[in-house]
């Protein structure tokens, strides 16, 4: 299947969502409504990353079981809720993914990324935790989510097959760290 257009948010923006009036400056950052003074920034929104590791320092990559990203690898993570903290949305995401708990995380670096969904492109920064669980060998996966993981060392066959470029340089940190 073709994958549909993609635009950029600020290009969706073809009216004002406060009063409705029709956005004659469409894909100016920041939207600025001349009616009612309504601004949106489009700033760029939050999501987490886990290298989580088991105990012989092997790396959990996970397999997408839909889009973005289908059958292409990644990293357990997703997007941070309203009133969560990046903490929270780390052990949250590799919960709800792998049924792996979060007993300890520590930042190994950011990067900006984009994730396109439906067609429109949003901008997005992420956060990429080191990640120990409490036990690594119960990994129960979230089939609406992903179809499959491995604990390993990636190599080639998994870093060029990634579902977000952000997941691959993080991988990449962590490899170029621990040699």
């Amino acid at each position: 299947m073709a994958s549909p257009i993609s635009q950029p948010l600020e290009d969706a923006f073809h009216y004002c969502p406060r009063c409705g009036t029709a956005n004659t400056n469409t894909g100016s950052i920041p939207f600025h409504c001349a009616k009612c003074d309504f601004a949106f920034y489009f700033g760029p929104v939050a999501a987490v990353g886990g290298l989580v590791l088991n105990e012989q320092d092997r790396l959990l990559v996970v397999r997408r079981a839909r889009d973005p990203g289908k059958n292409q690898w990644g990293l357990p993570g997703g997007f941070v809720d309203r009133d969560e903290t990046v903490e929270e949305a780390l052990a949250r995401e590799v919960l709800e993914e792998t049924q792996l708990k979060v007993c300890k995380s520590e930042l190994l670096m950011t990067g900006p990324n984009q994730y396109t969904h439906h067609g429109v492109t949003a901008q997005v920064i992420d956060l990429f935790y080191m990640c120990r669980v409490e036990s690594s060998n119960s990994v129960q996966l979230a089939p609406s989510e992903l179809c499959e993981y491995q604990w390993c060392i990636p190599g080639p066959e998994i870093l060029n097959n990634m579902a977000f470029e952000s997941n691959r340089i993080a991988i990449e940190r962590w490899l170029s760290e621990r040699s």
